[in-house]
């Protein structure tokens, strides 16, 4: 089975990040713990470089003012587009109008996304991205709250979770 990028960053949010947003192992301790799981060094490598990514972006979106119009619409680049299917960018209109996502972290979550060594993000794919970014938000407790409960309800009646 060819694990990807994503795989390892599901596992890690499974098994470490979700109970402690703020876990910082040994990154070396923990890659081994990763190659033993099963996952190639060369993927390791990228989600490392995806977290970190998120911590750079976060910083940043933090700086900036980005105030959204409540009329105006995102409009996604070809590549973008291409890469969020319809599933997945309508999944992020609703969470924002829904208040669990401002324009900050919407960025945020399509950027990361974008990050992604993925052809393409499947609606699933989107909602871990969109946990993920949350988690690492201060602040935003009652979105990742109701997030979580969306993603894992989904899981359970897909019968992935026991």
């Amino acid at each position: 089975m060819k694990e990807t990028v994503f795989d390892v960053l599901l596992y890690l949010f499974e098994n470490y990040m979700d109970e402690r947003p703020e876990f910082h192992p040994d990154q070396k301790q923990l890659a081994l713990e990763l190659s033993e799981a099963g996952f190639r060094r060369g993927e390791i490598r990228k989600a490392f470089r995806w977290l970190d990514g998120l911590s750079v972006q976060r910083q940043r979106a933090a700086s900036l003012t980005l105030r959204g119009d409540p009329g105006a619409m995102r409009h996604y680049t070809l590549l973008e587009a291409r890469k969020l299917d319809s599933q997945g960018r309508g999944f992020l209109l609703t969470m924002e109008h829904n208040g669990a996502l401002d324009t900050r972290t919407r960025e945020l979550v399509i950027e990361r996304a974008m990050a992604l060594d993925l052809d393409e993000i499947s609606l699933e794919q989107m909602k871990w991205v969109v946990l993920m970014v949350l988690n690492h938000q201060p602040g935003r407790d009652s979105a990742h709250a109701l997030l979580e409960d969306m993603v894992f309800d989904d899981l359970q009646g897909q019968g992935l979770l026991h």
